[in-house]
């Protein structure tokens, strides 16, 4: 949920820390801060609640100087967003400065066994136990009489990865680390367990960050590091240790690193710049990928044969929030389209279960960061047990990415709102491309895929069209932003977007939103209508549109307004609506993608609408790499 930068070299560190930072803050906004240490032993740390911007000009004002630092945007998990808890984090001595990603499970007793040794703590968060413990290490390791291994720059490589591991070993939970040392200020070490650490490779420096994304413009050779590995390194040079191998050798791989397009392109919000990117990112999720002449789809990246999918009989989908709806979608699409039974678990509960499965099961793990703890520990969890496990994200490189067998990128450019637009859309695009792919090894004859194909390639077309609803919804947006509780509701394929379109209301601005299979209203949240909550319908036509009216007309009985989001043409649907958007007409495998544009406009202009901010939405963080 944090995010984490380090810089050993001969420039001053300032400049790269605050840029990486800014970059990384969509992981998190409650507080920030950096340390910078030079080569004099001084170690100055400037930090503060809030945004980048007011811990930019603090460091402006304070002006620290030297040649290694770190620096971190947090998103609280223990103890309130305050200056006292932001990171860097220091110890009782002043000896060690620390910044952390992921929550140390055992905190507690850790600080309790430290108390009883006479240090005292001074914030409420997990990571302050950290910086003591390994400072306490360092410390005792100076003051054993009897074999004392005197610390020094000759010995320092091997001696302060060994203090590291051993205050590591103490901890249970998740970690990624970066640690300075005051005595050694050309030094900098990184700890990686379960949350993201890349180093960067450059000339004369050397970079530490948990996206690669900060590091263009600076290096593009990075090594990702690996669960319980630690890096030590100088401006010159940098050692891999591994809990269990010692020192590894790990190749460098070469990126192709733009610097992230972070402007908001002439809109008011990244939210609705990254609305209107998706005809683009479907686009892009489609590029090489539609096999005209085999009537089909085709992956780079499954690693799996066409005669090993035949012996697939069950398909099971792991994800967390926006993801988890878009593999419901995927589940219709597939089921529709390839006969597979498709079955989505929460990653959160999966992780955890024990459930019976066929040794023909198939995993996705389906998440934009790919670094998502709770669909990370779940697909750990399958591979554990002899499952092949599949991915579907947005980064390249990253720990699912890595982890799974084989697997699909989305190629929707990064998304810098916290909230998830674009990402939906290219998975419910990509779920669309996997179950014409299936399908055609199974049932589905050449015509048939030749006609998904068509439709398929119309797609970026009809996202342009629902995008010229924006005025009018906005419209909508002014007339309902006042009320404090939404029902959304659908059938069949929409029911996932009708989901998809209550969290993101929720998530931006702060109004109580439930989606509902529109059959299910009358089975107990029919009790909330009154005339101040709406009901949004996504009505296209449909096979149960008859049915979907009639759920409209029980809502209209008990004096509930109505929005519906119908298709063009319909006459029946407006004659019962209060507000109507109409739409073009899509197949039903796309209908959630189409439907789902005006769903994102809706809950953005009620947030403005509301003086919500709707980029950063408190509470939130972009990359969920906490339990």
């Amino acid at each position: 949920m944090c995010g984490i930068v380090g810089y050993a070299g001969k420039r001053n560190p300032v400049d790269f820390l605050i840029s990486g930072l800014r970059l990384l803050e969509y992981r998190g906004y409650d507080s920030a801060g950096i340390a910078v240490l030079n080569s004099e032993k001084n170690l100055q740390i400037i930090k503060s609640p809030g945004r980048i911007d007011v811990l930019e000009k603090l460091v402006r004002e304070n002006k620290p100087q030297g040649y290694t630092g770190i620096g971190h945007t947090r998103w609280a998990t223990h103890g309130l967003p305050t200056a006292e808890n932001a990171h860097p984090h220091s110890s009782f001595d002043g000896a060690v400065a620390v910044v952390h990603n992921g929550v140390i499970e055992n905190y507690q007793s850790i600080r309790a066994t430290l108390k009883n040794k006479g240090i005292e703590f001074k914030t409420q968060t997990d990571t302050e136990s950290i910086a003591h413990l390994i400072a306490y290490y360092l410390q005792e390791n100076r003051n054993t009489a009897e074999g004392a291994v005197r610390i020094t720059a000759e010995n320092a490589a091997e001696e302060l990865p060994r203090i590291v591991r051993l205050a590591l070993s103490q901890l249970h939970g998740t970690y990624g680390l970066a640690v300075l040392f005051r005595d050694f200020p050309d030094i900098l070490i990184g700890a990686k367990l379960g949350s993201p650490l890349i180093l960067g490779c450059g000339k004369g420096e050397n970079f530490l960050t948990s996206d690669s994304s900060t590091l263009a413009g600076n290096t593009d050779r990075i090594i990702t590091l690996s669960d319980h590995e630690i890096v030590y390194m100088t401006a010159d040079d940098y050692t891999l240790h591994h809990r269990d191998e010692g020192v590894v050798n790990r190749s460098v791989e070469v990126l192709d690193i733009n610097s992230p397009q972070i402007d908001k392109g002439g809109f008011a919000h990244y939210m609705l710049k990254e609305i209107f990117e998706q005809p683009e990112a479907v686009r892009n999720a489609m590029r090489g990928r539609l096999d005209y002449d085999s009537a089909t789809a085709k992956f780079g990246g499954l690693n799996i044969t066409p005669q090993q999918l035949l012996t697939v009989q069950r398909i099971l989908m792991t994800a967390c929030g926006t993801s988890w709806h878009a593999s419901l979608v995927g589940e219709y699409q597939i089921e529709m389209l390839a006969r597979i039974p498709v079955e989505v678990e929460y990653a959160s509960e999966l992780r955890y279960r024990n459930p019976p499965l066929d040794y023909n099961t198939l995993l996705f793990a389906v998440t934009q960061s790919g670094e998502t703890a709770d669909t990370v520990a779940a697909l750990r969890e399958m591979k554990r047990r002899g499952y092949t496990a599949m991915s579907i994200c947005n980064v390249i490189g990253s720990s699912i990415a890595r982890e799974a067998s084989g697997g699909i990128y989305l190629h929707a450019g990064p998304e810098v709102s916290v909230a998830s637009t674009k990402t939906f859309t290219s998975q419910c695009t990509v779920m669309a491309l996997l179950a014409l792919y299936l399908g055609r090894l199974r049932h589905l004859n050449f015509e048939n895929g030749r006609q998904i194909i068509a439709e398929l390639e119309r797609l970026p077309q009809l996202i342009e069209a629902a995008l010229q609803t924006n005025e009018a919804v906005k419209k909508i947006a002014q007339k309902y932003a006042a009320c404090e509780s939404f029902l959304f509701l659908a059938r069949q394929f929409n029911f996932p977007a009708a989901l998809e379109g209550a969290l993101k209301l929720k998530e931006i601005s702060y109004i109580h939103a439930e989606g509902y299979a529109a059959g299910e209203m009358k089975h107990g949240p029919i009790a909330l209508i009154d005339k101040n909550t709406p009901s949004i319908f996504i009505a296209p036509k449909s096979y149960v549109l008859d049915k979907t009216i009639s759920n409209m007309q029980e809502i209209k009985a008990r004096g509930g307004p109505v929005i519906a989001l119908t298709s063009e043409g319909d006459r029946e649907t407006p004659e019962l609506a209060d507000d109507v958007i109409a739409l073009p007409e899509a197949a039903d495998f796309l209908q959630p993608i189409i439907y789902n544009i005006p769903l994102q406009l809706l809950a953005y202009h009620i947030a403005v609408e509301r003086g919500c901010d709707v980029d950063r939405p408190r509470n939130l963080a972009k990359s969920v790499t906490v339990e």
